[in-house]
């Protein structure tokens, strides 16, 4: 039985108002309301990473229903005018993705004189999914601690054709402390670094309720023991790791950054060198206390609390001040690199601001901000534009770091050393 023309019009106005609610949630998502707070996250996060994927199927919804003859009644041309709104406003949305190339030229306007020569395909800015890079290799499940009943496992991310002495980072997965996995994230960020020439590792970790802090930084530390142990086995230098992951990932790679060798942090292993030369913290956590403000909601603290610390902020305080980014801020801090979005509902950028802020009052070394418009949390998920651009910039960011760190070596660098640099200068020379 076919529908008449004046149902048709109301279904295609009801459809059309669906796909406006989404753009507008994409511009405001709710943040106060609890039964509103993750439905609205993740409809604002999948538009606005995904918005001419969007304008795609309201296209082709559109077309379907002027054929089946929606423009016939008033209703119709009404949702034919709120379509066009929607458009207009998921238009906006990738213009912001494709704004953060200058977001990130600014902030990284100091930094270094090289530039990535090895741009994203462009079929990332219609394809959201990570696609594996040419030359680049990837080792998967290999062991790197047992540990309370718990095999803790990472892979390695390489350039396929091998050269010593190259740089390292480690990739920390996100999750809420409580879930997540190596196999789920930062596999853009380590597909585009691998191939201009670094060696990522991506580690899985202890996570609560199993878990009680600061078991899941024991384990990334054990990790970094492990990565500097095995240096020769990868062709990595051992005196250069840097740290990377986003959320909570991001939260354990600043606290990697400000805490190096602490040795009530490394049971059993408190002589080895756990430090990393590098920080990029993406959308992270910085503050367990409320220090910076009570900014999230009353279940966040909650959670926290029951499943993450197993303590109660109040009664014991001490142990979230240590296990707060903020509170660990100290001169000697590592250069750092903090990106993070201005729409982020998951991790307030108020707290990154801030955490930005006291970090350039506290740290010799350099600090670069990127705040991203309209990125939202988890934006890295996908190969969007936006996160195309911040590969170009980690990228940027890494390599002058590294730069920097092996000027600053004794004199007496070894041949394989120099031979490294001069790899590295033509690699990303303009």
């Amino acid at each position: 039985m076919f529908l008449g023309a004046p149902t048709i019009a109301w279904a295609f106005f009801g459809v059309s108002l669906i796909g406006a609610v989404f753009t507008a949630n994409a511009f405001v998502p709710v943040r106060r309301i609890p039964a509103l707070f993750m439905p609205s996250f993740f409809g604002s996060w999948l538009t606005a990473e995904l918005a001419i994927h969007h304008v795609f199927w309201q296209s082709i919804a559109t077309v379907v229903f002027i054929e089946l003859g929606a423009l016939a009644g008033w209703p119709g041309w009404l949702g034919l005018l709120v379509t066009f709104g929607s458009w207009l406003g998921l238009l906006i949305l990738f213009s912001d993705g494709n704004r953060a190339r200058k977001t990130f030229t600014e902030a990284l306007a100091g930094v270094g004189s090289v530039r990535d020569t090895k741009r994203i395909p462009r079929r990332h800015l219609v394809l959201p999914f990570y696609k594996r890079r040419r030359g680049v290799k990837v080792t998967e499940n290999i062991v790197y601690r047992r540990v309370a009943g718990t095999t803790l496992k990472l892979d390695v991310v390489a350039p396929a054709e091998r050269v010593e002495n190259r740089p390292a980072i480690m990739q920390i997965h996100g999750g809420s402390w409580i879930m997540g996995d190596k196999r789920e994230q930062g596999w853009p960020l380590m597909s585009h670094l691998a191939a201009n020439g670094w060696v990522c590792f991506n580690l899985n970790y202890r996570v609560s309720p199993g878990a009680t802090f600061p078991d899941h930084l024991v384990d990334l530390k054990h990790g970094i023991a492990w990565i500097r142990e095995h240096a020769d086995e990868w062709g990595i230098d051992p005196d250069f790791i840097a740290v990377t992951g986003g959320s909570a990932g991001g939260h354990l790679a600043a606290l990697m950054a400000l805490t190096a060798n602490d040795p009530e942090l490394q049971p059993g292993f408190e002589e080895a060198d756990t430090s990393v030369q590098a920080a990029v913290p993406i959308y992270g956590v910085y503050d367990f206390t409320s220090r910076l403000g009570e900014n999230r909601l009353p279940f966040w603290y909650k959670r926290l609390e029951s499943k993450i610390m197993k303590a109660f902020r109040e009664e014991e305080p001490e142990k979230f001040r240590r296990a707060s980014p903020v509170e660990q801020i100290h001169p000697g801090a590592p250069p750092f690199f903090i990106i993070h979005g201005d729409r982020d509902t998951l991790a307030p950028v108020e707290e990154a601001r801030e955490f930005v802020s006291e970090l350039r009052d506290m740290s010799r070394a350099p600090v670069v901000y990127a705040e991203l418009k309209g990125g939202q949390h988890a934006f890295d998920l996908f190969c969007s534009p936006r996160t195309s651009h911040m590969l170009v910039a980690v990228l940027k960011f890494l390599n002058s770091a590294y730069t920097e760190e092996r000027l600053s070596r004794p004199p007496e660098t070894t041949a394989t050393g120099l031979a490294h640099e001069q790899h590295v200068a033509v690699s990303v020379r303009g």
